[in-house]
């Protein structure tokens, strides 16, 4: 009998202790992988990009993490948009949620606050009011 078509059964609280024990393996290896970056590059090299739980609450409460991040790096407005090669009237109106930003100005955003766009694009989900 091929192993493929064996089944099992298990009850609701076994499948439970499962998951639980992967989720808890799965946070294991991702704080193994953290602790081994930290010895590589150092504790402070390594949290650099961290942000701060003020910071985090900001973009929990809604504030534009282009915003969030330009803060976090200590950059005006003005410097961040010199460095991304952007009017600074239209890094307001992205900041403001006047504008959404085109993907060539989020891109070169993120490039110049040294960040992914997913750091940028995990918190630009439309919002629900």
């Amino acid at each position: 009998m091929s192993k493929e078509n064996d089944t099992v059964t298990l009850t609701r609280a076994e499948y439970e202790a499962l998951l639980a024990r992967i989720e808890d393996a799965e946070d294991n290896a991702l704080l193994d992988n953290v602790e081994a970056r930290e010895r590589e590059l150092g504790k402070e090299k390594a949290r650099a990009d961290y942000l701060p739980g003020e910071l985090v609450r900001r973009l929990i409460d809604g504030e534009h993490p282009v915003r969030v991040w330009r803060a976090h790096r200590g950059l005006t407005r003005e410097a961040l948009a010199a460095a991304a090669g952007i009017a600074p009237s239209y890094l307001s109106e992205i900041e403001t949620r006047h504008k959404p930003g085109s993907f060539s100005a989020l891109a070169k955003l993120a490039a110049a606050l040294r960040i992914s766009l997913d750091d940028l694009a995990a918190w630009l989900e439309p919002r629900q009011e």
